[in-house]
């Protein structure tokens, strides 16, 4: 495993987003904007399920929402990935890392067989069952980021 991670940070990204101030930076504001699109769709759709605006079509915010929603952990997984071979070996030890990654792992799971259980629209999905994805979405959603976050202030 330490072989891959050094393997990792000497690739020709790693190395110039290293040294270069403004790649960096660039490849930081690409992961919080994938951040914010990720979690300002999914909270509202959450919320949804939890039964608050229920004049508002299901459907509706599904069509519109997930899509934003996966766009979003796109680009933040993407970005991240990227961010993470700067410094792969250091990172990966770190405690509050490991947690974010079992979190987006458990929401993107759960997500993913919502809806291959109940269809894209979630036409078929009782109230009960988007009652407890929404528990488990918004923890594990809101504790990626509470985690990732978090990464800053542990280490060195």
């Amino acid at each position: 495993m330490e072989a891959a991670l050094a393997a990792l940070e000497g690739t020709a990204l790693a190395e110039m987003l290293r040294v270069s101030r403004w790649g960096y930076a660039a490849v930081n504001g690409a992961h919080i904007l994938g951040i914010a699109l990720l979690i300002g769709a999914i909270v509202p759709l959450n919320l949804r399920f939890l039964g608050l605006w229920p004049d508002v079509p299901r459907d509706s915010l599904v069509r519109v929402l997930v899509p934003v929603a996966a766009t979003g952990l796109a680009i933040a997984v993407t970005a991240g990935f990227i961010l993470f071979s700067v410094r792969a070996r250091e990172y990966s030890g770190i405690g509050v890392l490991q947690a974010k990654l079992a979190f987006v792992t458990v929401g993107l799971l759960s997500a993913l067989a919502l809806h291959r259980a109940h269809g894209f629209l979630l036409e078929s999905a009782s109230d009960r069952v988007l009652v407890r994805h929404a528990a488990v979405s918004l923890i594990c959603w809101i504790g990626a980021a509470t985690c990732g976050r978090l990464i800053a202030f542990v280490g060195d």
